[in-house]
């Protein structure tokens, strides 16, 4: 049965919810699921703007072949050939055997190398800034490369002020009836899905989100319906402004992210004390353990946040593993311009501080706050002021 949503008077959402998906690309836990957003026009031709995961393949053609009401399928833009939207392009065609497909010369390339079928005959290559009337609505094509794989396309509707934005303002979650981001309370329930999102899939590639978002500013819109997440109807001001902070690197807030590894609770107890003396005197802390919490929701508070703190013990003779993987997401998404202070801990040659020192020196604009505080097991009582002198030593860079 058909699950689908109008958008605009001719523009129907006919993506699906899947909430049984673990993890995202097999790496990003979605507790709450995720949606795939599909749109379908229906103008004199019929525009299908990209397909959906093959979870939820029966959902998406059910929805595509209702709101087609028995008319044919004219054109299928492609945007982005992510499987999470690309999968179900074959099963497409042969269910509609004359669709033509509207993509940029990079789509096209890697239709060849998804699919065995020879789709070249269908495509009508479109690139920046060409034109393409379904009727009455005029489209066109802003190269988005890199946000997040090289072949991203947006598009825009220039008729009905509608920007149609791949990957881009994303969110993980799936929709739950709900398809304009005004019918939740997305500031208040959703962005810390959003900024997860943005840090883990997009976040590498800030400079180019930031040229894609200064092409967008020229255009007058009333709409913007990404390909995961809610379509912004009114109020996309307050989300397009943490795009801009995340795409810049500039953090959201004066704040400490404090993530630590510890195997017999030496190092957490450190970590819990240097919180308390940052909170006591007005810092705001937000604490992570990297061997229970996922790197990803780490990795989001730490484009989040001002300063970072990091706690680890030496293990075998590196960087105890939970941490290094951490260090290491962090510094593939090209965090930068972040003041950082480092504890280390090592019951006989403790080498952590120095490594992941050492791992952290590459990011753009970074900040080391004082020396490595340096453990030897655990924490002696003449440490404590080591301590204190850290706390007063990060406040005071606020």
């Amino acid at each position: 049965m058909h699950c689908t949503r109008k958008v605009t008077g001719d523009l129907i959402w006919v993506g699906a919810d899947d909430r049984r998906l673990s993890c995202f690309e097999g790496v990003y836990g979605v507790p709450d699921g995720v949606s795939y957003n599909s749109y379908l026009l229906l103008d004199e031709k019929t525009v299908l703007f990209d397909t959906a995961d093959k979870a939820v393949g029966r959902q998406f053609f059910e929805n595509v072949a209702y709101a087609l009401g028995g008319r044919k399928l004219d054109y299928l833009l492609i945007s982005h050939m992510e499987p999470d939207h690309a999968a179900t392009i074959e099963d497409l065609i042969l269910r509609y055997p004359e669709v033509q497909i509207l993509c940029n010369a990079k789509v096209k390339t890697m239709l060849a190398q998804y699919f065995s079928q020879d789709m070249s005959g269908r495509v009508v290559l479109v690139k920046e800034g060409d034109s393409f009337s379904s009727g009455t609505h005029e489209l066109s094509f802003i190269m988005a490369p890199m946000v997040h794989w090289p072949e991203v396309m947006m598009t825009y509707d220039k008729s009905a002020k509608t920007l149609f934005t791949a990957d881009a303002f994303g969110t993980f979650g799936a929709l739950n009836g709900r398809l304009f981001a005004d019918e939740a309370d997305f500031m208040g329930e959703n962005l810390n899905e959003a900024r997860r999102y943005y840090t883990n899939i997009v976040g590498k590639y800030g400079p180019q989100v930031q040229a894609a978002l200064k092409k967008a500013a020229a255009l007058e819109i009333e709409l913007v319906c990404p390909l995961h997440g809610f379509v912004w109807r009114s109020g996309f001001g307050s989300f397009l402004e943490k795009y801009q902070l995340w795409s810049s690197y500039a953090p959201e807030e004066k704040s400490v992210m404090l993530a630590y590894a510890s195997v017999y609770g030496h190092t957490e107890n450190a970590a819990n004390i240097l919180a308390a003396r940052l909170v006591e005197k007005g810092v705001k802390v937000r604490m992570y353990d990297t061997s229970v919490t996922p790197a990803s929701y780490i990795v989001s508070d730490a484009f989040r946040c001002s300063h970072l703190v990091f706690a680890a013990t030496t293990y075998n003779n590196g960087v105890f593993v939970t941490m290094e993987s951490l260090l290491h997401d962090i510094v593939s998404h090209n965090l930068q311009g972040r003041k950082i202070a480092i504890i280390e801990n090592g019951s006989w040659a403790p080498v952590s501080g120095k490594l992941m020192r050492e791992m952290l020196a590459p990011l753009k604009n970074t900040e080391f706050i004082g020396e490595n505080l340096t453990l030897k097991s655990a924490l002696r009582e003449d440490q404590l002021e080591q301590i204190e002198a850290l706390a007063d030593a990060i406040a005071a860079s606020m």
